[in-house]
Order: structure tokens, then sequence, then C-alpha cells
């Protein structure tokens, strides 16, 4: 198995974030992706010893600046990827390491997520890991442009949010 290392920043204030429970649950739900979908993931054929990747903690104020610079949609979103390895067909292995990319969340919108969820079967924490094994689904090549892609990301989140006792969501 390769080593995975994953960053993190916290810009957003109104949540101290457990990084080293972050870091480690992903590194968890990653490793559980790269088992059971690695050959139909961006990873297919690629010969790595370390995968690397980026998670940023902020509000969705800095959510609507990415996304109307980067993907020229001038509203908040809850999350937004910048998938390096899978959306750049120059992508490269650089001395046995592949860098994923970005996961950016915005965690006042995490919060509203779980407040919204009338069942209350959802709180944030459960939101910011269903948010994250989104976002890793996107780093590994995977959309949802069709309802049949959809379907496929949504189940197999669910898998890999059972891997760190998540299944309820």
């Amino acid at each position: 198995m390769a080593t995975i290392n994953i960053f993190t920043d916290n810009l957003y204030k109104n949540w101290a974030i457990d990084e080293k429970d972050v870091i480690e649950k992903t590194r968890k739900m990653l490793g559980f992706y790269i088992q059971t979908l690695g050959e139909k993931s961006c990873l297919a054929g690629e010969d790595y010893d370390t995968i690397s990747l980026d998670i940023v903690f902020c509000d969705s104020v800095k959510t609507q600046e990415l996304n109307r610079d980067y993907r020229n949609k001038d509203y908040p979103a809850d999350i937004i990827t910048f998938a390096i390895f899978a959306d750049d067909e120059n992508s490269f292995v650089f001395d046995g390491e592949i860098n994923l990319g970005e996961i950016v969340i915005a965690l006042d919108k995490v919060i509203e997520g779980a407040n919204r969820d009338i069942s209350n079967s959802k709180n944030k924490e459960q939101e910011l890991f269903f948010l994250i094994s989104h976002g890793l689904m996107h780093l590994l090549g995977f959309d949802h442009q069709t309802e049949e892609e959809y379907n496929f990301v949504i189940q197999e989140q669910k898998l890999a949010l059972g891997s760190i006792n998540y299944e309820q969501i």
C-alpha cells in the first residue's frame, strides 16, 4: 500500500476541526477507494509509492470566490475540488509521488447542511466526512454528470463511509 500524505489547513475560525482525526479518517477512506476502485480510477496503471492531497477548510465566501474565479459560477459551494492528477492529461508521477489535488470545504455550509437535515440523522462531523468522501471520488477521477454516475458515486461513498464507521449516512 502506498503512503498517503494528507495536509489540512483550517481557515474557518468558528469550528476547531480535529485535523488529526480528519487526516486519519480521510486516509482510511482513500485507502478503501484505492483498494476497491484503483483500476477504475485515474491511478490505474500508475507506478507510485506516495499519494498526497490537501484539504482546506474555509467559509462559503471563499468557496464563492473560488467558484467565480475558477469555474465561472458565482455562488457559494459546500465543496470544491481541484483534481490535479485526474483532470490534467500532463499529470505525472514525480519521484514516486502523485499529488491528487485539493479539496476545499466551506464549514459554514457543512453546519447548515447538518442543521437542515430534518431527520436529524446527520451531525456536522458526518456531513463533513460525507463531503470529504465525495471530494476524494472527484480527485480519483469520478464524476456524476448522469444519474447512473451519480448513483455510482453515492454508493461508493456509502461504502467508504462504512470503512470509518459512518455507514448510517
